[in-house]
């Protein structure tokens, strides 16, 4: 029979270690710092991430999603995805067209004026924008998320409990 302090730090050990493998391939939590998903995702709100989801399903118009930030791939940043590879994308005063149609946006409360000449998204690249358009760094600015930085969809918002539940 093992010794109690030696199952306790054998226990601790693998503790650890399925943490990491957890946090490092399935799920991992993420902090919103910023107001550019508002109403969606506020300042302060804390979501779950499917780190895995993009090994087996392709990336989909419409979700919010947890990427590395290209201009600094150390940073994560969290928006919407807006236009997938070899689709076309167009903005007309704040307004977003996809292969020349208007895309549904129900998500978007604070629109801004901008336009943006019609460019086609690259193979193995995605377009993201912010919920909150006036207040949002995205692809308008800095360009294309390539596939590998995409890190998962935020599938469940756990913090604050008053907004406990899925962002959509």
């Amino acid at each position: 029979m093992k010794p109690w302090w030696r199952e306790l730090i054998e226990t601790l050990i693998w503790a650890l270690i399925l943490a990491l493998v957890l946090r490092t391939f399935v799920v991992q939590a993420f902090w919103i710092p910023s107001g550019s998903m508002i109403p969606t995702l506020m300042p302060g709100d804390r979501v779950l991430v499917a780190k895995f989801w993009y090994r087996f399903t392709e990336p989909k118009r419409g979700q919010i999603v947890v990427f590395r930030y290209p201009l600094d791939p150390t940073r994560d940043f969290v928006k919407r995805l807006i236009a997938l590879p070899g689709e076309t994308v167009e903005i007309k005063n704040g307004v977003v067209y996809i292969n020349g149609e208007v895309i549904e946006e129900p998500y978007v409360k604070n629109r801004d004026f901008l336009s943006m000449e019609k460019t086609t998204v690259p193979r193995e690249q995605y377009f993201m924008m912010g919920d909150n358009r006036p207040n949002s760094q995205d692809s308008r600015f800095w360009g294309f998320v390539p596939r590998n930085y995409l890190l998962g969809p935020a599938f469940f918002r756990y913090w604050p409990l008053s907004r406990i539940g899925v962002p959509k």
